[in-house]
């Protein structure tokens, strides 16, 4: 059999609203489905679409196995929340080709952007992140975590911004709250900081508050974190409302 494909598609934060016309095409022209469950759960069931879910940390094994249909034929999406890019399946989907059979290196792969957690989470305050900023992952399932502590140090030493990936889980409890001690050391207690969870879905919750506040438990799996600069500006607005954050567009030596 030949003429499969395979696509890697971003599903963005959450509501179908931030769904790229170009996912959904894709998302429409696929047999089969590949993804963490919570993100194939998120897809309507379709006649002659076949959902394969999988764990959170069977990367290799669901694009293998995704790459594996695609050769036999079939029109293949394997899917991820946010941008597949960003923490997601792109890496995993690429890596798999270096390694596996040359066939893999022939087919059609399309990579399909998707509007990821650090961009909505934004939007919801302001413009946090309108100049340099630095994007880290707080797992350490695949890196050391002294190297996490050494990226965030340099990182915040240089003025970025921070967005923070997989901040906390059952089987990471700890490292948020090691990691928000380490940036107290280096940028000024009334930095902001923004805890946006679940962003775009009905049980978004966001927050502001500064570095001296910032607890781990307003965190969890589901949660992005934003961590500003000295030079950030918070606008008040009161009456209930939300405060606005951005990054000035003239940063200073």
């Amino acid at each position: 059999m030949s003429g499969g494909r395979l696509f890697v598609i971003g599903l963005g934060p959450g509501d179908l609203a931030l769904l790229t016309p170009e996912a959904q095409a894709a998302l429409d022209h696929c047999t089969d489905l590949f993804g963490y469950l919570p993100y194939i759960e998120r897809l309507p069931e379709r006649p002659g679409t076949r959902h394969h879910a999988s764990d959170n940390r069977e990367e290799l094994d669901r694009a293998r196995a995704a790459l594996t249909l695609a050769a036999e034929g079939q029109m293949v999406g394997v899917v991820s929340g946010g941008d597949p890019g960003v923490f997601a399946m792109a890496s995993a989907v690429f890596e798999a080709i270096e390694s596996g059979p040359a066939a893999w290196r022939a087919l059609e792969v399309t990579v399909i952007p998707g509007i990821s957690a650090m961009l909505a989470a934004a939007a919801r305050v302001g413009a946090p992140l309108g100049h340099d900023f630095a994007v880290v992952s707080l797992s350490d399932n695949l890196k050391p975590w002294p190297l996490v502590l050494e990226r965030l140090g340099a990182a915040a030493s240089a003025g970025f911004a921070l967005a923070l990936y997989n901040p906390i889980s059952r089987a990471r409890p700890w490292q948020l709250g090691a990691a928000l001690d380490h940036l107290r050391g280096i940028l000024p207690a009334e930095t902001p900081v923004v805890f946006a969870t679940a962003v775009s879905r009905p049980d978004e919750r966001i927050e502001i508050v500064t570095l001296a506040e910032a607890e781990p438990l307003r965190a969890d799996m589901r949660t992005l974190v934003l961590i500003g600069t000295a030079e950030t500006r918070r606008i008040a607005r009161g009456e209930g409302r939300r405060d606005w954050l951005y990054a000035p567009r003239k940063v200073s030596a």
